[in-house]
């Protein structure tokens, strides 16, 4: 299973519409997350014309409470895998059991998937893997430019393989993980 992923995209502060590109980008995908800061609906209507979507409320979502679609925190499993979509996930220093309590009243999951700071990262602590995708729209809180998406590929009894994918070079940042090793390509 290929899930898409996706953050902050603030339209129509980053644009009147996501970039073709990242349309283009997220086909084939089976399901796609987004981590949130939505700001407007019509976002994931486009986006659901590639696939089924759930997507995170953030701080400016708050008039999306009555998308179904959208929710504080998802608990969604794919082929054995429990996932934790949310767009506010910090501090990261924090040790993840507290981070845990904080945000899930002490469930672990096995990937946690947020937005928020617009920066992107993937790494696996305590064996469990936290991906914030950044932002498709604004990287780095910059001026509106091609940012960040992601890729979860999933399959029963096998490792989760996360992508962080830069739209604006094409380049991909690949995270796998096999038992106790794990390595960044």
């Amino acid at each position: 299973m290929r899930i898409g992923l996706l953050s902050d995209t603030h339209v129509p502060e980053a644009g009147p519409d996501l970039p073709r590109e990242v349309y283009n980008a997220l086909k084939g995908s089976d399901v796609i997350l987004h981590g949130g800061d939505i700001t407007i609906g019509r976002v994931l209507d486009s986006l659901e014309h590639i696939a089924p979507v759930y997507a995170a409320m953030g701080n400016h979502d708050e008039h999306l409470v009555e998308d179904p679609r959208v929710k504080p925190v998802h608990w969604l499993t794919f082929e054995g895998h429990e996932i934790a979509l949310l767009h506010r996930f910090e501090p990261l220093d924090w040790e993840l059991d507290r981070l845990f309590q904080r945000f899930f009243d002490g469930r672990r999951p096995e990937i946690v998937v947020f937005g928020d700071s617009h920066f992107e990262l993937i790494k696996e602590v305590e064996g469990v893997i936290l991906f914030n995708v950044g932002s498709a729209t604004l990287p780095r809180n910059l001026s509106p430019r091609l940012g960040h998406i992601g890729f979860l590929t999933l399959e029963e009894n096998q490792p989760p393989i996360a992508e962080l994918v830069d739209l604006s070079n094409g380049a991909n940042d690949k995270f796998m993980r096999t038992g106790a090793e794990q390595r960044n390509h």
